[in-house]
């Protein structure tokens, strides 16, 4: 009995109080935590020029909240200085929608063939222009004529902006990044309104050309999206830029890679058109739906 309990003894001592499942579980628990951290890391550390890039371009969406935001506290004082009636005054409140539709429909091709900050440079022009002519109105058809290129910018503004900051923000930040340019108009339409309350309609006017000025002039220095460079053939300098936008230490021979398969795959593809609904093969759907 005493040589059998002493034999097995060391067997007892010798058995790891863990199983090897689990330590190899708890090893792969740290890995992935690790892994975890490092993304986690990585997701927050944003170069400054992708920061800088988004600030300029959301200053567009400012401007298109300042535009709608701005009719209803100007309105008292516009209809007093230029003898307006509420039918004058109602169409001056409406025709921004009308240069708005316009600008949309021309937007695409413009930012498609001119590039994206080239598209949102012509929107702040449209929008200055049409900002001063309603600070220096004399009579109503001017006031027409700038809220009516006021909101061709606008219409521009409203399909560039998302899509420039979609195409130069990262998959992982690209959620909360878009989503700035909501918040921004939000911002241009609550403060237009605030401050509308204690300043007069010309210097409202003139304050709205502050965010226009704003993007125009940083125009100059943020870059061109590596997508739209990538599309029209200009690889070495999409990656470039690609580089600069991820930081100098960023590996980004994966996404400049599935940039150039997914211009590639787009390429191959027939360019489609509005008459394309008109299609029989479209009509049932088209038809079930009325």
């Amino acid at each position: 009995m005493d040589d059998s309990s002493k034999s097995s003894e060391p067997r007892e001592c010798s058995s790891p109080l863990l199983s090897t499942e689990i330590l190899q579980a708890y090893h792969h628990g740290n890995d992935g935590v690790a892994c975890e951290e490092k993304r986690q890391k990585e997701t927050w550390s944003v170069p400054a020029i992708l920061i800088l890039t988004t600030l300029v371009a959301v200053s567009g969406s400012y401007v298109f909240g300042s535009a709608i935001g701005y009719s209803s506290p100007a309105q008292n004082g516009i209809m007093n200085d230029l003898n307006l009636g509420v039918a004058e005054y109602s169409v001056f409140g409406s025709i921004l929608t009308i240069g708005a539709m316009i600008g949309a429909i021309i937007s695409g091709r413009i930012a498609d063939y001119a590039g994206r900050r080239a598209a949102m440079g012509f929107s702040e022009v449209f929008c200055i222009l049409g900002w001063l002519a309603i600070a220096f109105s004399k009579v109503g058809w001017w006031l027409y004529v700038g809220r009516f290129l006021v909101g061709c910018g606008m219409g521009l503004l409203s399909y560039v902006v998302p899509v420039y900051v979609a195409e130069v923000t990262p998959k992982n930040l690209r959620g909360g990044f878009t989503t700035v340019h909501q918040l921004m108009i939000c911002c241009g339409v609550s403060l237009t309104y605030l401050i509308g309350s204690f300043l007069n309609w010309r210097i409202l006017a003139l304050i709205g050309t502050i965010p226009c000025l704003v993007q125009l002039l940083g125009l100059f220095f943020i870059p061109e999206s590596p997508r739209w460079l990538a599309k029209f053939g200009h690889w070495e300098r999409s990656e470039s830029v690609l580089q600069r936008l991820r930081g100098k230490n960023a590996d980004v021979s994966q996404e400049a890679t599935e940039i150039r398969d997914f211009t590639e795959a787009l390429q191959t593809e027939t360019e489609a058109t509005i008459f394309g609904l008109f299609q029989l093969q479209y009509l049932k759907s088209l038809t079930e739906l009325v």
